[in-house]
């Protein structure tokens, strides 16, 4: 089949990759793409939000199958008017994609479905959000409630810095509309794991896990980030979670927004807080993490294009079991110097081929674009560097002696991904 992968990021990369190594798939295409992209599947200058022309993308190209790999194409509704038009589509509808887009309606469907989640506060007025602190104790969780690219969420330690990012959020408006709406919520303390579902609109399976590491620098210092690194399996997970996932957060979620008249289709990622109370689902995503995709695909041995079309076809129940490759995958992200604040692009990237002489090593690009003959920067997260092991130890050492033969002017990267601790 012919399959159009929507987005332009490392995700899409990872997705494009593992289309492309698909028995199921004969051509994969991609738009917009990058540069690292173009290697792998042909790209089209078209704007994942612009509804009409991916419409008539993927009506001229007779594509078998669209999917939406970034969040603001769902939450514009390309699912809706692909699906309208008879175009099989992996992604949400934008209803259903408001379990990302909107994390108060995601704090809905959890109370809604029973799943363990944290308590919380949620509003419009910035005096009655700052009053609202005093049910909370530090450190106080502050997110806006729609869309921020990944950096919409503020862990404050004093009240005061929690009281900042109200009026960054409701008063200067740091993240435009998405923040005119407040989630303020308690603390949960832990460490953290994704989990990826993949549903069909009536029924789910759980692929492999994922640990990320959000702030920009080593020790988990800094600010948000989209991303800075990621391992799969994520490790030291209790007895049972996976068993707990399936059964108490992806198959009542899954209904829950089925029986709301929003059937779900696509990725169902929850991250998870393993709490001394038990875990808790801190949030879902509604497609796949960037950097966490470049993890959990490369370990996945079933046929991607086969897995996605099921669920487009709500012919997940008859899939069967999935399988997994026997390693470990960690990925490290080479970001701009500066980011998540300013940073500067259009700087000259070198060693890409020596990195990806490697055996065990595999390179998604992110934020890049092609000069003439030489791949540039182009974004705050330029490059992610995957490497392949027998386990954790092993695949941690192989991404980064990949990462050390690329360079660019204001390389920053964590020296501490998938480090024990």
């Amino acid at each position: 089949m012919k399959v159009l992968v929507l987005g332009g990021g490392g995700r899409e990369h990872a997705l494009c990759w593992a289309l492309g190594r698909a028995a199921s798939v004969d051509e994969v295409l991609c738009a917009p793409g990058n540069a690292g992209i173009a290697e792998v599947a042909r790209c089209v200058e078209v704007d994942p939000t612009d509804l009409a022309l991916v419409l008539q993308l993927a009506l001229g190209e007779g594509v078998d199958l669209v999917v939406v790999g970034p969040e603001a194409p769902l939450a514009a509704g390309v699912a809706d008017t692909l699906g309208e038009a008879g175009v099989a589509t992996f992604g949400p509808s934008r209803a259903a994609a408001r379990i990302e887009a909107s994390k108060a309606f995601c704090k809905q469907v959890m109370a809604a479905a029973g799943v363990p989640t944290a308590g919380y506060w949620t509003g419009t007025d910035p005096g009655e959000a700052v009053a609202a602190l005093d049910r909370f104790l530090p450190p106080y969780v502050v997110k806006a409630d729609g869309l921020a690219a990944g950096k919409g969420v503020r862990i404050c330690a004093e009240r005061a810095e929690a009281e900042e990012a109200i009026r960054e959020a409701m008063v200067e408006r740091v993240f435009g509309d998405a923040g005119a709406r407040l989630v303020i919520e308690e603390f949960l303390d832990g460490p953290e794991v994704s989990a990826f579902g993949l549903a069909d609109g009536a029924h789910s399976v759980l692929l492999a896990t994922a640990r990320d590491y959000k702030r920009a620098l080593d020790g988990d210092q800094g600010r948000n980030t989209g991303g800075m690194g990621a391992v799969s399996p994520a490790p030291d997970l209790p007895a049972g979670l996976r068993d707990w996932v399936r059964q108490q957060v992806l198959a009542p979620v899954t209904a829950e927004l089925a029986g709301r008249g929003l059937p779900y289709v696509g990725v169902l990622y929850a991250g998870l807080v393993l709490t001394a109370d038990g875990p808790k689902v801190l949030e879902f995503n509604a497609r796949f993490g960037d950097p966490e995709a470049q993890v959990v695909l490369p370990r996945l041995a079933s046929d991607l294009g086969e897995l996605l079309r099921a669920c487009a076809h709500g012919e997940l129940a008859g899939f069967g079991e999935l399988a997994f490759h026997d390693r470990a995958a960690v990925t490290v992200v080479l970001a701009s110097g500066g980011y998540p604040g300013p940073y500067e692009t259009g700087l000259p990237i070198t060693g890409l081929e020596a990195a990806t002489e490697r055996p065990d090593a595999l390179v998604f690009h992110a934020g890049t674009r092609r000069d003439g003959d030489q791949v540039v920067t182009a974004g705050g997260r330029v490059l992610t560097v995957t490497g392949l092991g027998a386990d954790v130890h092993s695949a941690r050492a192989a991404a980064y002696t990949a990462a050390d033969r690329i360079h660019f002017a204001r390389l920053h990267r964590r020296a501490d991904i998938a480090a024990p601790r």
